[in-house]
């Protein structure tokens, strides 16, 4: 079963197809800083001449479908200045700094052309979405999903199982490579494999190998993520990488995190 097609039902808004440098990432960051902190002085000075002036605070979010980071690792809070971050900002602040850039991106806008509209979609959990990473002048994909458990009972067809093992092949479906399996201490079970995409389907692209996860909650919800090296064909952004842009130990990492989850 190809969960790409599925995952590409849910697609973010918009797609881009930026040309920045790390470089330039970081000198374009530096800019904003300093031209932050000259707006916070003028602030400063103006309430010290007025006595209790309050200046409007400028600038807003960003589009988030088009919006390139290079991940920075794990770091503390944004200053109560700073305009709150993308999702893209968000995901590249949980990931060491050597995955690359990340954006957000909509698959089905680069290989299907679909259009913004046609390629919204409604996700459950805040960091649901496509990102394209870009490392070494190769593009890597990240597709993250959270599923409902009547999501998944659809899909599957019959009631939803958190005890199922997926690495147990069930009928004519393929084999999971490498899979393993783990239930951690809180009873959710993660379980990841290799797939190496070998096989065609009725897309005019052919996907790389990637690294798949399924993390079950015990309400039987999913978090269904797959890394991928890459497509070649229709709307691609660059040559495969070697290897997925997230290794197994990062997939746990960020699916086992609090801030994949939804709030309340």
């Amino acid at each position: 079963m190809n969960d790409v097609r599925e995952l590409l039902d849910r697609a973010a808004e918009g797609a881009g197809k930026p040309a920045f440098s790390t470089a330039s990432v970081y000198a374009r960051a530096a800019r904003v800083r300093r031209r932050r902190r000259a707006v916070v002085s003028a602030a400063a000075l103006t309430v010290v001449a007025a006595g209790a002036f309050a200046l409007p605070r400028t600038g807003g979010d960003a589009d988030p479908a088009h919006t390139t980071v290079a991940s920075p690792g794990p770091s503390g809070s944004p200053t109560a200045s700073a305009p709150a971050p993308t999702k893209a900002e968000r995901l590249a602040a949980l990931l060491p700094g050597d995955v690359g850039e990340i954006e957000e991106v909509s698959l089905a806008a680069l290989i299907k052309n679909a259009t913004p509209e046609q390629a919204r979609a409604t996700y459950l959990g805040p960091l649901d979405g496509h990102y394209a990473f870009r490392r070494d002048g190769g593009v890597g994909y990240l597709v993250l999903t959270l599923a409902s458990r009547e999501a998944v009972e659809r899909k599957t067809g019959r009631p939803a199982d958190p005890a199922e093992d997926l690495c147990v092949r069930v009928g004519q479906e393929p084999a999971r490579a490498d899979c393993v399996r783990e239930v951690l201490p809180d009873g959710r079970t993660l379980t990841t494999w290799h797939d190496s995409m070998d096989y065609e389907g009725d897309d005019n692209v052919g996907w790389g190998p990637e690294l798949v996860g399924r993390l079950t909650q015990q309400d039987g919800s999913q978090f269904l993520v797959r890394s991928s090296t890459g497509f070649e064909g229709s709307g691609t952004q660059g040559p495969l990488l070697p290897e997925p842009p997230l290794s197994r130990q990062q997939l746990k990492g960020l699916l086992t995190g609090p801030e994949v989850l939804p709030k309340g």
